[in-house]
């Protein structure tokens, strides 16, 4: 078997990495060699492969999904936005420069359709099965000519298509219409159906417009999948993160202990891996939230000065909200706070950075002991350690090189009282160190809070991802998805006008 499917979305959150996801984890679970694939992802939020490459963290959980080791292959082309205008191109998990959405575009992006076809090649001679994850809609009618995520790379690899919509939104049939009327007739002949996403209510009432939907555009709907909460896996778009309260959907579990725990994570621009919070909401009794105001500290136990990819921004954007000021008393006060990757290096004296914001000598809080400066080689690292008597894993992604002069070691930052530092990213998720960590903030903070003692991050994931793989086993016509994995798009699919504008 050499089967692949291309999973595509009517919009950007449209259920395309819960969707892969999913799929692979059911393709597994049969018995099938999958790998997951996106040839171009923008994410602030990445991982590092054990081989040191950097690649978007949907893939790499897409790769837990699939049981195998995520490999840059996995995504040769990551874009980590520096803002509105520019993007690093991180190509085959190196960074190669930073670009506009113009330059990237205009010709850039079409070069890379070789290496990503290569990539795919690879990939598909070493697994029974790739499903590919598009990005955004195929119907960007700007952006087709250049296109090497959606349409070009099914075209170029002949996957067929599957078409995902979020009913919760609305206009669902609109989209999946208006996606496949928007598409040349040499892209429609590859998109096979459509899979209807996040459906509340009663199927029968659904199912008219379904046929209806097949009657217009000749094309069959594989499956409506139920809403389910807390299925959401790591998100990609740091950009577009909003202040939404509790981080997606905290565990609702009461406290071991008699209190529960409040984290508030400072929603700094160009948040990147804010994923590290997951790990302590999945913690019964601790509440975790992004804030945006210095009045939002005042009742949290611990606050969380995430990664970004702007540190000198992110620093002038604490100092404008009054947060800095806030952050700085609150550590004068010994009350606790953790920076981790760039939030480390805001916490320190000062950064030299002529490399990310190139702004040179900019002064930090000067709560730890540490200068920043800023190298223009990236490190991409999997540390393992011990801190708090217990064994640590993580990953580190920065160009920042901390020079630490003081402070209580801690991985590979520093600890003064009750104000931590450190570059590793990830390293919450490992358990034992996990319930040390809340276990000092907590008696920090004078709460009576208790960690669960078998709270394990790693079997919650994998519980995680079954429930996506039971989704795709109980709600799709699984049939004719393996099919259409297996044989490609069918033959004999009609064109729908008016197609692609000249």
């Amino acid at each position: 078997m050499n089967g692949g499917l291309l999973v595509a979305g009517t919009t950007s959150d449209a259920g395309k990495s819960v969707v892969t996801a999913g799929i692979c984890r059911w393709l597994v679970r049969q018995g099938v060699k999958v790998a997951p694939f996106k040839a171009q992802n923008m994410s602030l939020n990445s991982f590092v492969t054990r081989e040191g490459a950097e690649i978007g963290r949907a893939q790499a959980m897409q790769a837990q999904a699939c049981r195998i080791e995520p490999t840059a292959q996995m995504n040769p082309v990551l874009l980590k936005p520096g803002g509105e205008q520019s993007s690093q191109v991180v190509l085959l998990g190196k960074p190669v420069g930073e670009l506009s959405a113009r330059g990237y575009h205009g010709g850039r992006q079409q070069k890379l359709l070789g290496t990503v076809l290569e990539c795919l090649a690879e990939l598909r001679g070493t697994y029974d099965a790739v499903i590919c994850e598009g990005a955004g809609s195929p119907a960007e009618i700007n952006l087709r000519r250049t296109d090497i995520v959606n349409m070009g790379i099914a075209r170029g690899a002949r996957l067929p298509v599957l078409v995902v919509g979020d009913i919760d939104r609305g206009g669902v049939f609109a989209s999946f219409f208006g996606t496949v009327a928007l598409l040349s007739p040499e892209d429609q002949e590859l998109v096979a159906g459509f899979l209807v996403n996040k459906f509340r209510g009663d199927v029968s009432l659904l199912e008219p417009g379904l046929d209806m939907l097949k009657d217009l555009t000749g094309r069959p709907t594989y499956g409506v999948l139920p809403f389910r909460h807390g299925l959401g896996i790591d998100e990609e778009d740091g950009l577009r993160v909003s202040l939404r309260g509790t981080v997606r959907e905290s565990n609702v579990s009461p406290p071991v202990g008699e209190d529960v725990l409040r984290v508030a994570v400072c929603a700094i621009p160009l948040m990147s891996n804010f994923t590290d919070v997951d790990a302590l909401a999945a913690e019964p009794g601790v509440v975790v939230r992004f804030v945006d105001r210095p009045e939002e500290l005042a009742d949290a136990d611990l606050v969380v000065i995430p990664g970004t990819r702007g540190t000198v921004r992110a620093l002038e954007w604490l100092r404008e909200r009054g947060l800095a000021d806030a952050l700085v008393r609150r550590a004068a006060e010994g009350r606790p706070v953790l920076g981790i990757c760039g939030g480390f290096q805001i916490l320190g004296e000062h950064i030299e950075d002529e490399v990310e914001s190139r702004r040179g000598h900019v002064d930090g809080l000067g709560v730890l002991p540490v200068r920043v400066r800023f190298a223009r080689e990236k490190t991409l690292t999997r540390p393992q350690g011990e801190a708090l008597g217990e064994r640590v894993e993580g990953y580190e992604i920065h160009h920042g090189v901390a020079d630490v002069m003081g402070g209580e070691p801690f991985l590979d930052g520093c600890r003064v009282e009750q104000t931590w530092g450190t570059h590793w990213h990830g390293s919450l998720e490992s358990d034992g160190f996990r319930r040390a960590f809340l276990r000092e903030v907590a008696a920090a903070a004078g709460r009576r809070f208790v960690p669960a003692p078998g709270t394990s991050f790693a079997a919650l994931r994998e519980e995680q991802l079954d429930r996506l793989g039971d989704l795709i086993e109980q709600h799709a016509d699984t049939d004719a998805l393996w099919r259409l994995i297996e044989s490609g798009a069918p033959q004999g699919l009609p064109f729908i006008p008016p197609g692609a504008p000249a």
